[in-house]
């Protein structure tokens, strides 16, 4: 019997459609030698992808970077409690408004950078050293541009703020919040969004869904990384008022002279000038929430003491599993269609498809709503363990009581469903809005999360 050409098996396949191929392979053409990505296999085997992942396999892959990111961001947490009695931080309370801010910004950097790559690794973008090679080097100079920007729009909004609570604004205090935040963020984003990168790489190599590990692990040295360095850098300058007097202007400038470098970088490949272009408004966005979060939290430290201890611990839990989810909602949505198409087996009305219930949301059949399960399990014994760990560091200082932590618990509880049933809602809208969710959903859910 005569084998099928390939032509004839084309035809006969109603789920290939030929426009969508053409389209993919000549937007996927991208300095490779004319080698294609391994796109169209994908979007072939895109049901069998999306089932292969049972509870179990995904539990243990979150649950572990899960459980490594939530140590990270109890040390954080006791960092910050022990920091926020410094000369430094008691002088200039703008650096207690000004944490949250950076902290939601780095983690939002590192968030976006893991759903990018993540979304690169499982499309088959990042298969080859050449192809690897690339996309790191292109993000890492994307994220210095926009680091040191949304760093010096973070350390204003600290100082206006500060100056709001205090009625009065030190030009001193305004060029050391400037200089620190701008040195915090761009040494953590670039060491951080190497690791983010050997993650994700190493993941593939281990056969493991990047979406699941990326952001956790990420975010495990972030929290702790970057106030270290804030405190560090900050101290220093401190220390310099009066007798170096030259040294936090000229890391201003230095670092401002420097963005026509990182931007003129980016602009060279079509990936980040598009992120260059459009996505500043939610990382702004999410600052402006954050440092919101930052003013609530500069009020409670001074009533409540040893609360600074949980705010990593609490918004990092959140944040990490929400993040996870929309990096996966992402990843599937890229699988299916391209931006802005809704895929085959969601032909049925748009808005059913993007405004859900919560009971399809949290009780669905679909792989979104089993992952929300999954993940909205780890919550409780997450939090029990990482306020107990605190506890035991603290010997007793920060007393845990029964209502404290039945409180705690609810408010983590309803965080995380919160960001959940959001996040789907705001991924798919954006996706029908033909805004790519890799670059604009994380940081408005971990900002969110945060306030």
């Amino acid at each position: 019997m005569e084998s099928p050409s390939q032509s004839n098996v084309l035809k006969a396949s109603p789920s290939l459609d030929m426009k969508k191929i053409s389209s993919n392979s000549q937007d996927n053409v991208d300095n490779e030698n004319g080698v294609l990505p391994d796109v169209v296999a994908t979007k072939i085997f895109k049901q069998e992808e999306q089932f292969e992942e049972s509870y179990l396999s995904t539990a243990v892959q979150v649950f572990i970077p899960f459980l490594i990111a939530g140590f990270g961001m109890v040390f954080a947490g006791l960092v910050l409690d022990k920091i926020q009695h410094w000369t430094v931080f008691e002088q200039i309370t703008e650096l207690v408004i000004l944490i949250p801010a950076l902290l939601g910004l780095k983690g939002n950097l590192e968030m976006t950078l893991a759903s990018r790559l993540s979304t690169q690794a499982n499309l088959g973008h990042m298969d080859t050293t050449k192809q690897k090679i690339s996309i790191i080097v292109r993000s890492l100079t994307l994220i210095q541009c926009q680091a040191i920007v949304v760093g010096f729009l973070g350390a204003l909004v600290a100082v206006v703020m500060g100056g709001i609570k205090s009625n009065d604004v030190e030009l001193d205090h305004v060029y050391l919040l400037c200089a620190s935040s701008l040195v915090t963020v761009s040494i953590a984003s670039f060491l951080l969004g190497l690791i983010t990168a050997g993650v994700i790489v190493l993941s593939r190599y281990c056969h493991i869904n990047p979406d699941n590990v990326a952001t956790p692990i990420a975010a495990s040295l972030g929290d702790i990384t970057s106030l270290a360095l804030l405190s560090w850098v900050a101290t220093m300058l401190y220390e310099s008022i009066g007798q170096q007097d030259w040294l936090a202007p000229s890391i201003i400038a230095a670092y401002l002279l420097a963005i026509p470098l990182w931007v003129w970088i980016a602009k060279r490949n079509y990936q980040t000038r598009d992120v260059l272009y459009y996505g500043w408004t939610p990382v702004i966005a999410a600052m402006v929430i954050s440092s919101i979060g930052g003013l609530i939290l500069d009020f409670m430290v001074s009533r409540f003491e040893g609360i600074a201890v949980f705010q990593p611990v609490i918004n990092g839990v959140g944040g990490n599993l929400v993040a996870v989810q929309a990096s996966r909602i992402s990843t599937a949505l890229h699988k299916q269609a391209e931006l802005g198409i809704q895929s085959s087996e969601n032909n049925t009305d748009k808005e059913m498809v993007i405004f859900i219930s919560p009971l399809t949301c949290f009780c669905g059949k679909d792989m979104h709503s089993r992952t929300t399960r999954v993940l909205m399990a780890m919550v409780i014994p997450g939090h029990l363990i990482f306020i107990y760990l605190i506890d035991y560091i603290k010997s007793g200082d920060t007393s845990l009581r029964s209502w404290f932590i039945v409180v705690y618990l609810c408010a983590a509880v309803t965080q995380v469903a919160t960001l959940q049933y959001i996040a789907y809602i705001m991924i798919h809208w954006m996706w029908n809005k033909k805004i790519d969710p890799d670059n604009s959903a994380i940081p408005y859910l971990t900002s969110i999360g945060i306030f």
